[in-house]
């Protein structure tokens, strides 16, 4: 059945692979981004597989940007039934030299954009007695520790708390709530961590995990798409764990 996707974060790395990954399932897929062009291009390449998606560049901190978003969903492609929230923001600092800047505005992007998100398509779903909500957290949360990056794992943490409140208040509206904390996964974003020597490279990352290869946004799309089908109503306030096996 087509369904009506909203993927935040969706103009690239994992973002972008749910939504290629859901339009290919037939859903008409709305790609939000902070970079609207970028957000365009990909829904331009999603509309050029025979899918229907538009784009929105809205950054998810900002309520009233999401909400705005949201009516044009609703006007172009219908109400909103599965909502991931894959906008995200990383940084490193020491935590004697984290600023309270960096600290709002990790929080703000992370946890209080997922609150956004969520809360702004919920309304649609509780009509429509269905739904399917899939929030990208992360492995650091579930870590022994990440040093240096003490917002970020605050955040995260924070996305994996709220996923699960949410599942025990939403469940029997039909609506489920997942959220997956990925491992190590090759994207933009580690990649510039990389180059700026706050993470190691790939191939040391890889040896350190159990099937001997970091992630990709393939992996990431994949279970996502099942969270968001049919066949996984019985599945809620779950993290799927994709890391290869390096967090248990």
């Amino acid at each position: 059945m087509s369904r009506v996707a909203v993927v935040t974060g969706g103009a690239s790395g994992m973002g972008l692979a749910i939504a290629h990954r859901l339009a290919a399932q037939g859903h008409r897929v709305a790609i939000l981004d902070l970079d609207g062009d970028a957000a365009e291009r990909a829904a331009t390449d999603v509309r050029a597989t025979g899918a229907q998606a538009i784009s929105a560049g809205v950054d998810v901190a900002d309520r009233a940007a999401v909400d705005a978003a949201l009516e044009r969903v609703r006007a172009e492609l219908g109400p909103v039934d599965i909502m991931v929230t894959s906008a995200g923001l990383d940084g490193f600092a020491k935590f004697i030299d984290l600023t309270s800047e960096q600290w709002d505005r990790m929080i703000a992007v992370n946890l209080t954009g997922t609150f956004h998100c969520l809360q702004a398509a919920v309304p649609d779903m509780l009509a429509g007695n269905w739904g399917r909500i899939v929030t990208i957290s992360s492995s650091s949360a579930q870590s022994p520790g990440a040093r240096g990056m003490a917002h970020y794992v605050a955040s995260k943490g924070g996305v994996i708390g709220l996923t699960k409140a949410l599942a025990a208040e939403l469940g029997s509206h039909g609506i489920t709530v997942n959220t997956i904390p990925p491992g190590a996964i090759e994207t933009p974003m580690s990649r510039r961590a990389q180059a700026s020597g706050d993470l190691p490279d790939m191939d040391v990352i890889a040896k350190m995990i159990p099937v001997r290869r970091v992630g990709t946004p393939e992996d990431i799309a994949a279970a996502c798409a099942f969270l968001c089908s049919e066949d996984a109503g019985y599945i809620t306030g779950q993290q799927i764990n994709l890391n290869g096996g390096r967090y248990m």
